[in-house]
C-alpha cells in the first residue's frame, strides 16, 4: 500500500502540537512497514523540497497558510501529484487537506481531524476582515473534507462528539486515534537564571479558549490578598492576553525555546496549570506527566479523559474552583502524585500504544 500523508503542518509549524503529530503518525507508518509519500509546499531551499513531493513554485514561509496557496495545493497541484505517484491512501493531517478533485486512482481517503474549534469558537486574527476570510475558508475546506473521507481520526471522544454534532452522518466513519506524547528531549543542564526556585508552567496562550485572562485575575487576586502562590511561568506571547495582565509582577513570559529549554522548564515546574475551556487532546498535560510533574486541568473537555483520577481539577469558569485548586495547589502534591505514579499514566500515549492503533485503523480504513 502506497500511502500519501500531508506534511504542511511540520513545514510551516515544526514544533507545532500538529506538526508534532504528523511526526508521529510518520514513524508509526513506516514502523507497519507502508511505503511513504510525503506532499508539502516549501520555500525555495527549504530541506522538504527534497523530502517531500513538492509544486514546482516555492511557497513564501509566511504564505503556506494563506488561503490563495491552499487551494493551489489543494485544487490544482494535490490531485495529480497523487495520481501521478500512484497513492493508494492519502491522509489529510490538519482538519482539513484532502484534494479538491479527488484522483479516481486514490482508494482511500482519511481526515486527521484534531478537533473542530475553527468552526465553533472565536479565534485570533489580525482584523476582522481577516478573520471573516479565513474562517469561510476554514467551513468550506473542513466541510469538504469531513464529508469527502473515508475514515476520520479523532484524538479525543470529546472531538469526535463535537465532530458529529456538526456533522452527524460522519459519526459512524469517525475513531479515536488519541495523540502520541513521544519522548521529551533532555532537559538543558542548567536551569534558566532568571526564574525563581518555585513556580507553575502555562504552555500556549494564544487562543481564548486557553482562558489565561481568567486565570491571571484569579492567580493575582489570590496573591494579593497574601497567599503565598508560585510564580508563573507562560509559555506564549504577552500580548495573547490584556496589557494589564501581561505585566503583573510574578509572571515569567518565555518563547522561541528550543527543545531542552522546554524539556527543562517541564522538569522545573512545580505544578502544570491548564485552564483552557475547550481542549480537543492536551497535549501539554501528558508532556508534564511523562516528567512527573502534576498538573491542574479544566473540566469539561477532553481533558477529562487523559488526565489522572489524582490530578487536581477545576471548572474554567467557576472562580470559587478555580481558586480552592490553585490554594491546593500551592500546599503541594497530593498523595497519590508521585512521579512515578504521573509517569505510568503517560504511558498511555507512548509510541507502542499509538502504533498499535494506527495499524488498527488503517486497516478498518482499507476494509
Amino acid at each position: 500500500m502506497r500511502i500519501g500523508i500531508d506534511y504542511r503542518p511540520v513545514t510551516a509549524a515544526p514544533h507545532s502540537g500538529i506538526a508534532r503529530q504528523v511526526l508521529a503518525l510518520e514513524q508509526a507508518l513506516l514502523a507497519e512497514g507502508c511505503e511513504l509519500l510525503r506532499f508539502s509546499m516549501a520555500p525555495e531551499g527549504h530541506p522538504h523540497r527534497q523530502l517531500a513531493i513538492c509544486p514546482p513554485a516555492a511557497t513564501a514561509s509566511n504564505g503556506l497558510h494563506r488561503p490563495r496557496s491552499r487551494l493551489a495545493f489543494e485544487l490544482g497541484f494535490l490531485p495529480g501529484a497523487l495520481r501521478a505517484h500512484g497513492v493508494d491512501l492519502y491522509i489529510a493531517t490538519a482538519n482539513s487537506g484532502l484534494p479538491l478533485r479527488r484522483p479516481p486512482t486514490l482508494r482511500r481517503q482519511v481526515l486527521l481531524l484534531h478537533d473542530v474549534f475553527q468552526l465553533t469558537l472565536p479565534g485570533r486574527h489580525a482584523s476582522w476582515l481577516h478573520g471573516r476570510v479565513y474562517g469561510g475558508m476554514d467551513r468550506f475546506l473542513i466541510g469538504h473534507a469531513v464529508r469527502g473521507a473515508d475514515a476520520i481520526w479523532t484524538p479525543s471522544q470529546f472531538s469526535a462528539a463535537a465532530l458529529a454534532r456538526l456533522y452527524p452522518r460522519a459519526a459512524e466513519r469517525t475513531s479515536v486515534l488519541p495523540n502520541a506524547v513521544l519522548p521529551l528531549a533532555a532537559p538543558s543542564p542548567a536551569s534558566d537564571p532568571a526564574l525563581p526556585a518555585r513556580y507553575w508552567l502555562v504552555v500556549g496562550t494564544r487562543e481564548p479558549r486557553k482562558n489565561i485572562p481568567f486565570l491571571l485575575q484569579q492567580w493575582n487576586a489570590l496573591r494579593g490578598d497574601g497567599h503565598a502562590l508560585p510564580d508563573l511561568v507562560l509559555i506564549g506571547d504577552p500580548a495573547d492576553v490584556p496589557a494589564h495582565l501581561s505585566a503583573l509582577a510574578g509572571l515569567h513570559w518565555r518563547s522561541g525555546l528550543s527543545d531542552a529549554q522546554l524539556s527543562r522548564l517541564y522538569h522545573d515546574a512545580e505544578r502544570l496549570l491548564h485552564p483552557a475551556t475547550a481542549e480537543g487532546f492536551g497535549l501539554p498535560v501528558i508532556e508534564a506527566l511523562s516528567c512527573g510533574t502534576p498538573v491542574a486541568v479544566a473540566t469539561g473537555s477532553a481533558l477529562d479523559e487523559i488526565t489522572p483520577a489524582q490530578a487536581l481539577r477545576f471548572d474554567p469558569r467557576d472562580v470559587v474552583q478555580l481558586n480552592s485548586a490553585l490554594l491546593a495547589a500551592a500546599s503541594g502534591r497530593g498523595e497519590q502524585e508521585t512521579p512515578g505514579a504521573l509517569m505510568m499514566s503517560a504511558r498511555r500515549y507512548s509510541a507502542g500504544p499509538y502504533q498499535q492503533r494506527v495499524a488498527q485503523l488503517l486497516q478498518e480504513a482499507w476494509r
